[in-house]
C-alpha cells in the first residue's frame, strides 16, 4: 500500500525558516532545513556555493527534454536593525492574532515555503510528465554575485534547464493577488568625487572650490528627463542620495566633495548608454569649472521584460482562481533575481503583500500563506495538464 503522506503546512515551514537568522552572508541553517524536507520527498538536491554563499539546487522528475517549471527565491535577510525597537522577536516567528511576525516573513521566506510545500504536495499527489526545479539562494539581499547566479551556472554546467520561471518574492502593493511583476527597471548608482583646491573662505581666488562644480553637476543630472515611460514602464528616475564634504569649518573651502546618484531606468535605455550620458555630463562640467571630476559605476542589473503571454497568463488565471483578484502585470519596484533569471528563460513573479518588508515588525498575515501555497499549488497543475 502506498505511504499516505501528510500535507506540507507552510506555516510552520516559514516559522523553521524565519527562525534561522540568516541575515546575508549568514545561513544559519535555513537551507539545510528546506535540503532535508525537499529530499525526503524525491527532490534530487544538490548544493552550488560560492564565496562563502550557500545555495541550494533541487529537481524532482528526470533531467533533460522533460517539461520543466523552476521556483527562484532567497532565504537571506536583511539586519533587523535595533532589536529593541521590535515589538516581537525578529527571529521569533511568534503568531499574535492571525500575523506572524519576524524578519523574512514576508521577503520571503514564507514565499519559499509556500513553493516548497506546494512543489512536494503536488509531486506526492500527482506525478507530472516532466520536472520541478528548485532554485533557493542564501544570498539575495547582498551584492547577489554569489548567489542566483551560481545556481544558473551549476544549471548550465550540468545540463539542466528551467522551461519558465516563477520567483516568489512579494509583489502585490496593498491586496493580496493584485499583482504580477513581468519585468524591472534597470538600477545602476554613480559615485562622484570632484577635486579642487582648499584654502581660506575669504579669499576664493586663491582656492578652487569643488562645490559649486559638484551642485551644477547633480543639478543637470536631476533635473534632467531621462523619458516619459514606454508601453511597459514608468518613467525612468534618477535620485542624488548623498552629498558629502566632510568639512565641518565655515571658513574653509574644502579641498574635494563626494556625492552619489541612483538611476532606475526602463528599456528606453541600457547601462551603456546611461554611462555614455553620465561621462558627457560630467566631461562639461569639469571643463567649465577647471576641476578634476572622477566617477564610479555600478550597474546592478539592465532592465528586462517578459512579454504578456503564456506564462503570465498561466499565473494570473491561478492568482484570480485563488483570490477573486484579477492581477495587473507591472515592472514597478526594485530590482530582484529575476534580472538573472530573464538569461535563463522566460520569468516572472508573484507573491504576498510587501508593505511590511526590511521594516521593524516586519509581519505576515497566515492566510496569505496558505493562500500562497494553493496559488503555486494551482499553478503546477495546470502547468503540466
Amino acid at each position: 500500500m502506498a505511504r499516505v503522506h501528510d500535507a506540507v503546512d507552510p506555516v510552520d515551514l516559514t516559522a523553521k525558516l524565519v527562525r534561522c537568522a540568516s541575515v546575508t552572508p549568514a545561513n544559519d541553517g535555513a537551507l539545510e532545513i528546506l535540503e532535508e524536507l525537499l529530499s525526503e520527498a524525491g527532490f534530487s538536491c544538490a548544493w552550488a556555493d560560492r564565496g562563502g554563499i550557500r545555495n541550494l539546487f533541487a529537481r524532482w522528475g528526470n533531467k533533460g527534454n522533460t517539461k520543466s517549471f523552476g521556483f527562484n527565491g532567497h532565504t537571506d535577510v536583511v539586519p533587523v536593525g535595533n532589536p529593541d525597537d521590535w515589538s516581537m522577536p525578529p527571529f521569533g516567528a511568534e503568531i499574535k492574532d492571525g500575523i506572524m511576525y519576524g524578519r523574512g516573513t514576508t521577503d520571503m521566506k514564507s514565499g519559499v515555503a509556500a513553493f516548497a510545500a506546494a512543489a512536494i504536495d503536488f509531486v506526492r499527489e500527482t506525478p507530472p510528465d516532466g520536472s520541478v526545479i528548485l532554485a533557493i539562494t542564501g544570498d539575495e539581499e547582498g551584492d547577489a554575485i554569489d548567489g542566483t547566479t551560481a545556481l544558473l551556472e551549476r544549471m548550465e554546467k550540468n545540463g539542466e534547464r528551467m522551461d519558465v520561471c516563477l520567483v516568489g518574492e512579494p509583489t502585490c502593493p496593498e491586496k493580496m493577488g493584485e499583482m504580477i511583476k513581468i519585468g524591472r527597471r534597470g538600477s545602476m548608482t554613480i559615485w562622484f568625487n570632484v577635486v579642487g583646491k582648499q584654502g581660506h573662505s575669504a579669499y576664493p581666488h586663491r582656492a578652487l572650490n569643488p562645490l559649486p562644480a559638484m551642485v551644477r553637476l547633480m543639478d543637470r543630472l536631476a533635473s534632467h528627463e531621462l523619458d516619459q515611460g514606454t508601453a511597459h514602464f514608468d518613467p525612468s528616475t534618477l535620485a542624488v542620495v548623498t552629498v558629502d564634504t566632510g568639512n565641518p569649518a565655515t571658513n574653509v573651502i574644502p579641498a574635494s566633495c563626494s556625492s552619489a546618484v541612483n538611476i532606475r531606468f526602463n528599456d528606453t535605455h541600457s547601462g551603456a548608454s546611461l554611462t555614455e550620458w553620465i561621462e558627457d555630463e560630467v566631461a562639461k562640467v569639469s571643463d567649465e569649472f577647471g576641476v578634476v571630476i572622477d566617477s564610479k559605476i555600478k550597474i546592478s542589473g539592465e532592465s528586462f521584460i517578459t512579454p504578456p503571454g503564456e506564462l503570465s497568463a498561466l499565473v494570473a488565471t491561478a492568482v484570480e482562481s485563488e483570490t477573486g483578484v484579477a492581477p495587473m502585470l507591472s515592472t514597478t519596484g526594485g530590482t530582484s533575481d529575476a534580472r538573472f533569471v530573464k538569461s535563463h528563460c522566460p520569468v516572472v513573479e508573484f507573491g504576498l503583500v510587501g508593505q511590511s518588508m526590511h521594516q521593524v515588525d516586519e509581519h505576515v498575515r497566515v492566510e496569505h500563506i496558505h493562500q500562497l501555497k494553493a496559488i503555486y499549488g494551482r499553478i503546477l497543475r495546470d502547468y503540466f495538464a
